[in-house]
């Protein structure tokens, strides 16, 4: 807290927010913030895939996290929610889904666009996958209680 004078020599207290208090942000706004920092390190780790992968897997999942980002747009702007939620929630399906796929394939092993073969790019390998993968089990949760809040409030 700090206090300002103003110029009528009435001191006011000021009470110091965050930015998201400020904007009134609310969990949709929440949600578009950890996408945008998913997607910034999405797309690091898909540069890195296999050049043969640059138009097929990579470019899917890709696709797909824009999708989502896509209907997170839609359903913060729809009055009735459930269709756009419902195809949310299968699109971060598909997109953990992919993930997983790129993780057996071995893509994750790529720095790019070639295979290492040694134990520290296993280890590094491993850390990608799991780093993408809390992201979007975080971002499953959020929009798991999204879809939670919308049942509540019986608009589902």
């Amino acid at each position: 807290m700090r206090t300002a004078t103003w110029v009528c020599a009435r001191p006011v207290t000021l009470i110091e927010t965050s930015d998201s208090e400020a904007m009134g942000i609310h969990s949709e706004a929440g949600l578009n913030r950890k996408f945008v920092e998913f997607a910034k390190l999405l797309n690091i780790y898909l540069n890195h895939f296999p050049k043969h992968e640059k138009y097929a897997l990579a470019n899917r999942i890709r696709n797909t996290a824009y999708e989502i980002y896509d209907f997170i747009t839609e359903g913060q702007k729809r009055y009735h929610k459930k269709t756009t939620l419902s195809a949310l929630d299968i699109a971060h399906e598909k997109l953990r889904m992919q993930l997983h796929l790129a993780n057996e394939l071995g893509y994750f092993e790529f720095s790019d666009g070639k295979k290492h073969d040694d134990e520290r790019w296993e280890d590094t390998a491993a850390h990608r996958y799991l780093t993408i993968n809390k992201m979007v089990d975080e971002l499953g949760r959020m929009i798991g209680g999204w879809i939670q809040k919308i049942k509540e409030d019986n608009r589902w």
